[in-house]
């Protein structure tokens, strides 16, 4: 090769190179995306949705710089199937063993299926999971003093540091990797559900050592002064404290964000609050004007305002999606009898909705749902009508990644209607609770009779654009709309291993449950208080 050809050839090399350090500078570094993602808390618990008792001046300011919907939902109106859905894009009425789950019970999510973090996780984003987990961990028989597999890192996260099921369930310990965090041999951890196990103090036996008493169930192995559901012995250095978890919480999410910030990341970050059992840290006890319950809802608001705070910090606010919701409606007195019920001094939690967690109705399903990307959505609110069951689809879209065929099978790409780019969504919804559906179409809403219905019952249809309270039923007057929706709603139940079912996972109180309300009963939140 002669000189020349040598000279055009380095030439060739450099402006080649040149070429592509330049495209890549120009190219803009995809999104990160950060769903908060809160527990039981209700449409009307937020200041930005009407709440005067409560401050919550973090979320106010995400809603006022982002995109508040007024008709999000999450899919059942209890947590392990609300969750489900939003992992894999799949109504969890479709699959047995969803319904809420003791803390020994096996992942619910099968690991051949194709998930929110691993869809993200292929495109190249960073995935972690902190906070609640609730979906099941290991394959039936979990050693708590061993690894601890499948779990989140099976499922997508490349990062997990979890609470196993709920803060009113055992064991009280973290998850980290897949490993308990302060796990001793010589202290080894046993779990039971169905027996006690060891020599630990109960609530039933020992309710002296109490410092909040349950209202009802929750009354088996004492940890930190609280009695849960369910048995544990060991692992006493392993154990939680109750009131610093919104702190350890947070500060896991926040150092997740820090080592992530030179590239893409998801973080799903599921908080406790405001979950019983609620025992807020002393910086947040007696701030609210509506007791405890309002109390552990600012503190989950200071979570928020770390996250955002973080985001400014690391200059990464203007790239990132962030958003806000909650896994199902609001729960007044779950168990324990911590005040909350006569200390809400005019507190709406679920605002003008009917219902809340473990009903049908509104309530149980429409949750705050609040949308901030800087730069990117501008302010305003949306009536929009879309789920928690959209994100595998949507983060996909905005990933520029792809969903397999056949995954994520009810969930649609909304993110026109989530940046603000087009007022409408979702055409149809189906909402869950139990063995009851309901079918959202438009403003119209069907609630389907439950299996234990007379034959003689009339379904329940709702005109939502002038009856948002769901107080009128006229079913009676449109046998038209009941027919094309109660049609609709056969069709959905028909698609796929779908199937109606006693929720036997929702023994709430560590004993069955009855079976779930029919939909003439008084809704759940008015009984619970």
């Amino acid at each position: 090769m002669n000189r020349a050809s040598v000279i055009t050839l380095i030439g060739v090399c450099i402006f080649a190179c040149f070429s592509t350090r330049l495209r890549a500078a120009d190219s803009p570094r995809r999104p990160n995306i950060v769903v908060i993602l809160s527990d039981d808390v209700g449409y009307g618990d937020l200041g930005c949705y009407g709440a005067t008792k409560v401050k919550t001046p973090n979320l106010d300011r995400m809603a006022a710089q982002g995109l508040r919907f007024t008709d999000a939902h999450c899919t059942s109106s209890t947590c392990t199937p609300s969750r489900y859905s939003l992992m894999t894009g799949q109504y969890a009425f479709r699959k047995a063993g969803t319904g809420v789950l003791p803390g020994d019970a096996k992942l619910c999510i099968d690991v051949s299926q194709v998930t929110t973090p691993a869809i993200l996780r292929k495109a190249g984003y960073a995935t972690g999971s902190i906070g609640k987990w609730h979906l099941g961990l290991g394959d039936g028989s979990i050693d708590w003093n061993a690894d601890i597999k499948p779990g989140p890192n099976e499922i997508g996260f490349d990062y997990s540091f979890i609470i196993p099921a709920t803060g009113d369930r055992v064991p009280c310990v973290f998850v980290e990797n897949g490993r308990v965090v302060g796990g001793d041999p010589k202290d080894p951890i046993l779990v039971s559900y169905q027996h006690k196990v060891g020599n630990e103090p109960t609530g039933r036996e020992n309710p002296d050592l109490l410092k909040v008493k349950p209202s009802k169930g929750h009354d088996q192995t004492i940890v930190n002064g609280i009695s849960r559901i369910g048995w544990m012995s060991g692992g006493k250095f392993a154990r939680w404290t109750d009131e610093q978890m919104a702190d350890v919480l947070t500060q896991h999410a926040v150092s997740f964000i820090e080592k992530n910030k030179d590239k893409p990341f998801f973080l799903y970050f599921a908080t406790h609050d405001i979950h019983v059992p609620r025992a807020p840290h002393a910086r947040f006890a007696g701030t609210s004007q509506c007791g405890i319950r309002g109390d552990v809802i600012q503190e989950l608001d200071w979570s928020v305002g770390e996250v955002l705070t973080t985001l400014d910090k690391l200059k990464l606010t203007n790239n990132t999606l962030v958003i806000f919701s909650s896994d199902n409606g609001p729960v007044v007195d779950d168990g324990y009898a911590d005040g909350a019920v006569k200390d809400l001094n005019g507190h709406t939690p679920a605002g003008p909705l009917r219902g809340g967690k473990y009903t049908i109705f509104e309530g149980g399903t429409r949750e705050p749902f609040i949308v901030s990307w800087p730069g990117r959505v501008k302010p305003g609110i949306s009536d929009a009508l879309l789920s928690q069951i959209d994100f595998p689809v949507t983060f996909a879209a905005l990933a520029g990644a792809t969903v397999p065929a056949g995954a994520a099978p009810d969930s649609v790409n909304v993110l026109p209607a989530l940046l603000g780019d087009a007022k409408t969504a979702r055409e149809t919804l189906v909402e869950h609770s139990g063995r009851l559906l309901a079918l959202r179409k438009g403003s119209w809403k069907l609630i389907a009779n439950g299996p234990a219905a007379k034959k003689s019952a009339l379904p329940q249809l709702y005109q939502l654009s002038t009856d948002l309270a769901e107080a009128n039923n006229i079913a009676a007057d449109h046998a038209d709309v009941v027919k094309e929706m109660s049609e609709l709603l056969a069709k959905e139940r028909e698609k796929g291993d779908a199937r109606t079912r006693r929720d036997d996972g929702g023994a709430k109180w560590g004993t069955r449950r009855r079976d779930p309300m029919t939909v003439n009963e008084v809704d759940g939140l008015r009984t619970r208080g």
